[in-house]
């Protein structure tokens, strides 16, 4: 059971057309070197360079005209799609940062909306973005392997990953504006390889590029094996997703049956 999975990169702006066409066209550069899932930053929708009420103003329903034409990308070019988008609320004055993933039948397959807000660094993401609840989190499976969600500086809060993988996942999908800054890159690398490490999964992490996020795109493997990366620039990096190394890897370290705490409750 193998499945090839991209990362596409790039920087997401303020015009939702301009960057459907963007992750239309790193859509297609994917699936033309055999891509079966792709993973488009955080806020792929809709990017400003500040965030304020404009991310408000610029949300949508999950059945609003930009994820229909995410589906439609989807559809067209035969894989999954998951991106970032903002997710109108019943609450008009926040929204929800949420993922998407869209499967080629256009339908999304299974939703994450982020837990915990960028509050740090200087940011307030909370005061336009409302925390998710603790739900069990969503998966879905392509070609016998399973993957789940989750979102930026979720990262930082390896009880977001463990549950994740509790719930069964194999590999993690996960979109990011990593906003730059002091040591913010070894921050992301350091933290990406920690996740694929301690739980023994893929990770494949899709950030923006600048000037907003940190770039550096990348997909680890479950010994935390940079397999592909990205760098600065857009496009798109692929590598190859195996049950069997997933297996093979949890023999040698069989640590997620070796643990004594499991089940923590949350807040």
């Amino acid at each position: 059971m193998t499945v090839e999975v991209a990362v596409a990169q790039f920087a997401p702006g303020t015009d939702k057309a301009a960057n459907l066409g963007t992750i239309r066209a790193l859509v297609g550069e994917a699936a033309a070197r055999g891509a079966r899932v792709v993973v488009a930053p955080e806020y792929s929708m809709f990017t400003a360079p500040k965030l304020d009420q404009g991310v408000v103003d610029a949300g949508e329903p999950l059945d609003g005209p930009f994820v229909a034409k995410l589906g439609e990308i989807a559809s067209d070019a035969g894989v999954y799609v998951i991106a970032g988008v903002a997710e109108r609320l019943t609450d008009n004055d926040r929204i929800s940062n949420t993922l998407v993933a869209v499967g080629p039948d256009g339908i999304v397959a299974a939703t994450y909306r982020k837990l915990h807000l960028y509050d740090a660094f200087g940011f307030k993401e909370s005061d336009f973005v409302v925390a998710a609840p603790t739900d069990a989190p969503q998966t879905f499976e392509v070609d016998g392997v399973t993957f789940g969600m989750q979102t930026c500086y979720d990262v930082r809060f390896p009880e977001v990953t463990r549950r994740i993988v509790d719930a069964g996942a194999e590999v993690v999908l996960l979109p990011a504006q990593w906003v730059p800054g002091p040591l913010k890159e070894d921050h992301w690398t350091t933290l990406l390889r920690a996740r694929a490490i301690e739980n023994t999964i893929y990770i494949a992490a899709a950030d923006q590029a600048g000037p907003f996020g940190a770039g550096n795109s990348m997909i680890i493997d479950p010994m935390g094996v940079v397999l592909a990366a990205l760098g600065e620039r857009t496009g798109t990096a692929t590598a190859t997703i195996s049950a069997d190394r997933v297996a093979e890897v949890r023999r040698k370290n069989p640590a997620l049956q070796l643990r004594r705490f499991r089940g923590v409750e949350p807040i």
